[in-house]
């Protein structure tokens, strides 16, 4: 498995981020309340904001270093970063959605290599059948599942989500966390996800990282947290 680790001070705004974590290889839930810095964690992770300070490190390689004055671009990092909503391209179809990533980039290959490519993804995750539709009559559980493919066919080594199955309706989110937590762990591919619900966090077999105002204030599994919630936000996600 890839193991990562992130430093990060920023400043955006007025809002300041200063988080240290850590995975091995499996997957990292990010908890707290709106606007505690978990989707701002996730873009400095991926590049997209700039940082004051920081030291991150995926699979060995190092992404960032302020001491060292490195910075990786986005197209490098190799990290898949699946925002709110997905980021899907609605006048394109699903097979030229997911081979996006390939045309571009250090990954890039010629149109029917990157479609080759797509589509066995989309092979992969059970969704060969979407390849020819418009993103714009999907469902949502079909535009998650379209979305992880785009991530995947990347060959990412860090996954980011960033509340994945908040847009879903409770019948489309359990299946759809199934096929998640399934593919996570048959890709061996170390995630953050960031949710609001603590079955992810039990499906996803997750560690967790309390967030709050851009802090890591708790840490540990979700039967430590039950144990020991360190604040009434903690009690009330795991339900102590």
């Amino acid at each position: 498995m890839t193991g990562w680790r992130a430093s990060v001070r920023a400043h955006v705004g007025d809002f300041s981020l200063d988080v240290e974590l850590a995975g091995d290889g499996g997957v990292l839930a990010l908890i707290g309340a709106n606007g505690s810095g978990k989707t701002t964690f996730l873009k400095a992770i991926a590049g997209a904001i700039p940082t004051d300070a920081a030291e991150i490190v995926v699979g060995g390689e190092v992404l960032e270093s302020t001491t060292a004055g490195l910075r990786a671009p986005i197209d490098r990092r190799r990290v898949a970063y699946l925002p709110q909503g997905y980021g899907l391209f609605p006048h394109l179809s699903v097979l030229d959605n997911v081979a996006f990533g390939l045309s571009t980039g250090p990954n890039k290959l010629d149109r029917p290599t990157r479609r080759k490519r797509a589509q066995a993804m989309l092979d992969d995750l059970g969704c060969e059948h979407l390849a020819p539709r418009r993103v714009r009559g999907l469902s949502g559980g079909e535009q998650q599942r379209v979305a992880l493919a785009r991530a995947l066919v990347l060959e990412p080594r860090l996954l980011l989500l960033d509340e994945p199955l908040a847009a879903l309706d409770a019948t489309t989110r359990r299946s759809v966390r199934r096929v998640l937590g399934e593919h996570l762990a048959t890709f061996q591919l170390p995630a953050i996800v960031v949710t609001h619900d603590v079955r992810d966090v039990e499906a996803l077999d997750a560690v967790v990282a309390v967030l709050d105002a851009g802090k890591v204030v708790q840490q540990g599994s979700l039967d430590a947290l039950r144990q020991a919630p360190h604040s009434e936000f903690v009690a009330e996600f795991v339900g102590a």
